[in-house]
């Protein structure tokens, strides 16, 4: 008998199709993020998920991690090819029955070489190394939140455009998307992501979602999570949702900001107390926020990673185009927050404005936790305050890179990234970003299509 009769008679004689349990008649979605920063997944019937896949894994091309925001074929310059194959490895403690169709789960990978042995190259393995880097050093571990920010589409006349023009913060706006909007954030507290309130913003059918803090490694995954049901739930409403940094170039953008605190046994001690410097937070926050203040430059290749991104990063649109920091300066690429409920004059996080929605989380956050090690290990200090906005001046206040290309040079000269991520994933995210920069400088209108991938 040959291989295809041998599947098809264990087909037959299987007892699949009779399966009481609805989830032994679906899929299971195995889902990564790449280097470019895009979700994609591969799908297993649920039986073989339990029977084989989630012990052994599904193979996987190394190539998959060198693709670019353009095609779906490695960069030449990550030295990623078609030789060779790791295994996408299912961390189960992500598994989640999907909330927007019947009969499927997904669950989040880890990227290694063979079940135990990680591969360099898996975001989710990066950000836990440096993490590890963290804990064993100083005793300090980092809990996250994001604000994501997205576009809602429709398709008119083979275009696709905004679905309202209501105003930021109307409630009009709410009316138009509340279907949706209900259905969004259902399927999110179902997955377990808290979402914490939800507006209107400025730019014409662009929404925010602010979601609620937790450990580092989750807010990603619950950033993957937030985007595929964002995704999935408008296309179910014949919508199209876009986190593209700037959708439109004659609007506003869209951001993911990401808002951290560090915490020792229990205890934010990001928050001034007794041993409160001058600007509200401890010693060791102050430290760490100085350390990502001075890697801002580099930092962008990981959290703005497409040439699109700097479209969004300019001055007096509240997405961050100057390296300072200020108290509760929307301006400001790093802003201390002092929410409801905490006393005056203590700051309990910062936000990081300049962190979008192609960019990888795990990557993201790990280059932020890197830059902020550094400010550990060598005592950096703040400066001043800005307090007001930076682009009045007078040119003071140094700019943040004004194009991709830029921001890699940065990163080409600060070590940090490559001793703490990596050697080799650094490899890759240089050569995606070259590849990105060459790619679109040819092909101005490029990034309109890449609203069908972020």
């Amino acid at each position: 008998m040959d291989r295809f009769s041998e599947l098809r008679e264990a087909g037959e004689n299987s007892n699949y199709g009779n399966c009481a349990s609805k989830s032994e008649a679906g899929f299971v979605r195995i889902i990564w993020v790449d280097t470019s920063g895009q979700c994609r997944c591969r799908a297993v019937p649920s039986k073989r998920f339990h029977d084989f896949v989630k012990k052994n894994g599904v193979g996987l091309s190394v190539a998959s991690m060198g693709m670019t925001s353009f095609t779906d074929a490695p960069a030449a310059e990550t030295h990623l090819t078609g030789v060779g194959e790791i295994r996408l490895i299912p961390d189960l403690s992500t598994q989640k029955k999907i909330p927007w169709t019947d009969l499927e789960e997904m669950v989040l990978a880890d990227m290694q070489i063979k079940p135990g042995e990680s591969w360099e190259y898996c975001p989710r393995e990066a950000l836990r190394r440096v993490l590890k880097v963290l804990k064993e050093e100083f005793e300090l571990e980092i809990s996250a939140g994001f604000e994501k920010e997205f576009y809602l589409l429709r398709e008119r006349e083979g275009e696709w455009v905004p679905f309202d023009s209501s105003p930021y913060c109307s409630t009009s706006a709410l009316d138009a998307a509340s279907p949706l909007l209900h259905e969004i954030v259902s399927a999110l507290q179902s997955l377990g992501v808290q979402v914490e309130q939800f507006h209107a913003e400025v730019g014409k059918g662009q929404y925010e979602l602010a979601l609620g803090h937790t450990s580092c490694v989750r807010a990603a995954d619950n950033m993957v999570f937030t985007r595929e049901v964002i995704k999935a739930v408008s296309r179910k409403h014949g919508l199209l949702a876009t986190f593209l940094p700037k959708y439109a170039l004659d609007d506003i953008g869209s951001g993911s900001h990401v808002h951290l605190s560090l915490w020792r046994n229990g205890v934010n001690v990001f928050m001034g107390g007794s041993g409160a410097s001058r600007h509200g937070m401890s010693e060791v926050g102050e430290e760490f926020m100085a350390g990502v203040l001075q890697h801002l430059p580099a930092l962008l290749a990981f959290t703005a990673p497409v040439p699109n991104s700097y479209d969004r990063l300019q001055p007096d649109t509240w997405s961050g185009a100057y390296q300072c920091w200020g108290k509760e300066n929307r301006e400001a690429t790093l802003r201390t927050a002092c929410p409801p409920g905490i006393p005056e004059g203590v700051v309990s996080n910062f936000e990081i404005k300049a962190f979008d929605g192609c960019a990888n989380p795990y990557l993201g956050l790990a280059s932020i936790v890197a830059a902020g090690i550094d400010g550990l290990r060598n005592h950096l200090t703040l400066p001043h305050p800005i307090d007001k906005n930076p682009s009045s001046l007078d040119g003071k206040i140094k700019r943040l890179p004004k194009s991709l290309s830029e921001s890699l040079e940065s990163l080409q000269k600060d070590e940090i990234f490559e001793d703490l991520i990596g050697e080799k994933l650094m490899v890759a995210v240089k050569g995606v970003r070259k590849a990105e920069i060459e790619f679109y400088s040819k092909n101005k209108g490029g990034h309109k299509e890449l609203i069908h991938r972020y």
